[in-house]
């Protein structure tokens, strides 16, 4: 009786891997946005990835995970049609895993910007001039080959030297938004907003300090005066914009969608 109880739970216990096996093989092909209504969404608990979406896809279902890393890794085994978050975060984890794409067109379309305390306009100035100068003279294109490649993983950030004559510039990062700021192998800050923050605290004849925290932390951090300037892949917002200054945009992304290959 005993081994036919065994037995039994072992043929139930096959079926159901068979089963899930069999929803995970019978996903559409995702190859354009316009499949995605109705599918199923992987994305991170805590943003408003999920609304966005709804925005466009008002049919579409979600299943939520800790990180955007455990998302995507939800579309690589299966258990999601496509990954939605932020475009150059997802282009990022595609360049590491062959078998991921990125859907070409946006979900959303959204810009990014630093931002600083809303009368500290001159600032504000100077971080637009540098982003255009750096725009002007190549350097910018140059960056955004280096923090987003086509494959691999982004390429290590130049030396940006500084006098230092003018004081301490804080920079106020969350260091979780790989190309944008990130911690490297050797646990060193780093990332596309950081090297923009070195060229800035150049001009200014300033030394760059880099203060790692909670992405919900950066404005209250900013408002309260415990840093100088705030980024990491930060959305420019009208919320938002009621509480600080905005820089002039110096990327346009927005949320997308990863899918399999």
């Amino acid at each position: 009786m005993t081994r036919k109880i065994f037995t039994l739970v072992n043929m139930i216990l096959m079926l159901s891997a068979l089963i899930l096996l069999s929803g995970c093989s019978n996903r559409e092909k995702i190859t354009l946005i316009q499949q995605l209504d109705g599918k199923e969404f992987a994305v991170p608990t805590g943003t408003a990835a999920d609304k966005l979406v709804l925005s466009k896809f008002p049919n579409a279902k979600f299943k939520y995970f800790n990180t955007v890393l455990d998302a995507a890794l939800a579309v690589k085994t299966g258990k999601a049609d496509a990954a939605a978050y932020d475009e150059p975060i997802l282009k990022n984890i595609a360049a590491k895993n062959s078998g991921l794409t990125v859907l070409p067109e946006m979900i959303t379309i959204d810009n990014y910007g630093f931002a600083v305390q809303p009368d500290k306009l001159e600032l504000k100035k100077n971080i637009d001039l540098v982003v255009s100068e750096l725009k002007k003279n190549g350097i910018y294109n140059a960056m955004k080959l280096r923090w987003l490649p086509e494959s691999g993983s982004p390429a290590a950030m130049p030396e940006i030297p500084s006098s230092g004559s003018k004081g301490v510039l804080k920079l106020g990062t969350a260091a979780v938004t790989e190309p944008f700021s990130f911690m490297d192998g050797s646990q060193k800050v780093v990332g596309l907003d950081i090297e923009l923050a070195g060229y800035i605290a150049q001009k200014l004849d300033m030394k760059l300090e880099i203060i790692n925290m909670d992405f919900g932390a950066m404005i209250p951090a900013l408002l309260s005066g415990k840093v100088d300037m705030i980024a990491a892949c930060i959305t420019i917002t009208e919320e938002r914009a009621k509480k600080v200054l905005f820089s002039e945009p110096y990327y346009t992304g927005g949320i997308a969608a990863l899918v399999k290959k």
